[in-house]
């Protein structure tokens, strides 16, 4: 900056120049003093090519972008995508539904007294309308799979309340969820906002859990569908007329390739008068045994019908008692090993079991 190249502007451009660069007293100053006060603050203060700048008004050069290294965007490039399919809960239809279109779809399955298997299709055009609803909240929202309490047994009651909110991820359809007590419950699946905002995408159907003592074996056993197939579709209300889901019947049909349930009823043969009985070739042998099960102190000596019994280290026992066709009086009796107490617990059970006359119905009719 000179002072020649200053000399011809005006005093209002040097006295804004000189506001600018930090010149102190600018406003009181005449235009030479301005020159010499913005020719000393060039000097001392801003490079030759920063000071050219000043004196003639051009703006400075826009900033140069570094290069990005191509292995850095990359692997930008690779954590947007695991971002987006991490939160997308898109799935592909189930193989065996070649002759249904595909649409949002949620089945809860009962697996034994301490597991629900929750399963879900949600199709893309539901991903971009959940996208289209939350607007700015989508960026920030979670894939969460919601249990709702249902306060009464009625399958489409509106008295439900949320019990437990389980985080999710994309990629999958499957999610086994653990439950401590008895339970009646539908599921949920959707996107949650920081906000408390929920969008669902699909709703279950309604099912309740049994006792622990009806699903021992299942719990054993629970990663075997195919095995326990018609137990686990009895639990989660594929048999009962006020609780059965098409949705539940259609997955277990595709997913085992058979029909679902027992034989339909067909009319008898129009030939065979009422009440005639066909002669029939099918057997059907029932039996029964019933478990008794109880606790006392670790260190206790139980019998049952005067045979030992053996406890646990926690205390408590469980027997298996064959049920003959008659009335049982069973007593079980726990004894400290002292002598000093003892309990007498008497079980009456009565098994009576009658078999009924077999009917053949007309194969062509069936």
């Amino acid at each position: 900056m000179t002072s020649a190249s200053l000399k011809d502007k005006r005093v209002r451009d040097l006295a804004r120049l000189a506001k600018q660069h930090g010149v102190a007293g600018w406003h009181s100053m005449r235009k030479d003093q301005l020159i010499k006060a913005l020719v000393r603050k060039a000097r001392t203060g801003l490079p030759g090519e920063a000071a050219e700048r000043v004196a003639t008004g051009r703006p400075a050069p826009a900033a140069v972008e570094p290069a990005v290294d191509p292995e850095v965007a990359r692997r930008i490039a690779e954590a947007r995508t695991r971002l987006e399919r991490a939160k997308s809960l898109a799935t592909r239809p189930e193989p065996g539904r070649t002759n249904r279109p595909a649409r949002d779809r949620m089945v809860l399955m009962v697996r034994g007294p301490h597991w629900l298997h929750a399963f879900w299709e949600v199709t893309p055009r539901s991903i971009a309308r959940a996208q289209a609803a939350l607007g700015q909240e989508w960026h920030a929202a979670r894939p969460t799979l919601r249990v709702l309490q249902l306060e009464n047994g009625l399958q489409a009651s509106p008295s439900e309340r949320v019990i437990r909110e389980i985080p999710v991820h994309g990629g999958v359809k499957n999610w086994f969820i653990d439950v401590r007590d008895p339970l009646r419950c539908r599921v949920e699946i959707g996107y949650r906002t920081p906000t408390g905002r929920f969008h669902a995408l699909a709703r279950s159907n309604a099912v309740t859990t049994p006792a622990a003592s009806q699903g021992d074996t299942l719990d054993a056993h629970w990663g075997d569908m195919v095995g326990d197939c018609e137990r686990i579709y009895a639990m989660s209300g594929g048999f009962s007329p006020e609780n059965s889901s098409p949705e539940l019947q259609e997955l277990f049909e595709e997913r085992l390739r058979r029909p679902m349930g027992p034989p339909a009823t067909k009319a008898v043969a129009t030939d065979v008068e009422e009440g005639e009985v066909l002669p029939v070739d099918f057997q059907l042998e029932i039996d029964a045994e019933m478990i008794v099960y109880g606790a006392t102190r670790p260190d206790a000596y139980v019998t049952l019908q005067g045979e030992p019994v053996k406890v646990q280290s926690d205390g408590t026992f469980r027997v298996r008692v064959e049920m003959p066709n008659k009335r049982q009086v069973l007593p079980i009796v726990a004894s400290a090993r002292d002598g000093s107490a003892r309990q007498t617990v008497v079980v009456a059970v009565e098994r009576n079991t009658k078999a009924m006359e077999p009917h053949g119905r007309d194969l062509g009719e069936w």
